[in-house]
């Protein structure tokens, strides 16, 4: 019954994304006493990780989330594919056609970014346009505000697999962050999934002068 219950949060944390334990409670059908024992224990072998979000009032959230080696628990067969794709593409064309790819990735990106953003005149909106189109491609994104700035947070990588294949993927999307935003916005990378973070993190502020 333990095994079960441990495999069933897994796979609501799977499916769903990030919940609290109330939330997993609920849509399990179980106590939240149950629930935070068992994601005691998954926390204990590194399946699932945790984060304190803080609400306008009241006590922050602890919202739960699985960690690449949960991730890795479920069979990914659309990662193998394009793994083999960029591995093929490597032998046949060398890094010239891996850089040829990702160019025109971000070409076609950067016409869909830019023709979703070109009516929203500040940043404050353009920061939250941008985070719903990532959440339409699967990264799970969110927008923190800050009194000098935004934070866009993206906790799930889309294309995990092909940016663990070529880091040029991650270079790409950076660049593509600064040219739909603007000329007068600074955007860096504070956290990276690839270096060992959980998420990818984006600090995106207003240049003065």
């Amino acid at each position: 019954m333990a095994d079960r219950t441990r495999t069933r949060l897994l796979n609501a944390l799977k499916s769903s994304g990030p919940q609290t334990a109330a939330d997993l409670a609920k849509g399990l059908n179980v106590t939240s006493v149950a629930v935070r024992q068992h994601l005691d224990g998954l926390h204990q072998d590194d399946l699932v990780d945790f984060e304190d979000i803080k609400g306008s009032v009241g006590r922050p959230k602890r919202v739960w989330d699985l960690t690449p080696v949960g991730h890795q628990q479920f069979p990914d067969n659309h990662s193998n594919l394009v793994l083999g794709l960029l591995t093929g593409l490597n032998d046949l064309f060398g890094e010239e056609g891996l850089e040829k790819l990702i160019s025109h990735r971000e070409t076609h990106s950067r016409s869909a970014y830019q023709k979703a953003l070109e009516d929203v005149p500040d940043l404050a909106g353009r920061v939250d346009k941008l985070a719903e189109l990532r959440n339409q491609e699967g990264y799970m994104a969110e927008v923190i505000a800050e009194d000098d700035g935004f934070y866009l947070v993206e906790n799930h990588c889309s294309i995990c697999a092909a940016a663990t294949a070529c880091q040029g993927f991650c270079r790409s999307e950076l660049r593509l962050f600064k040219d739909v935003l603007g000329e007068d916005v600074k955007v860096e990378r504070t956290e990276h999934q690839l270096s060992g973070d959980r998420r990818c993190v984006y600090r995106i502020e207003a240049q003065l002068g």
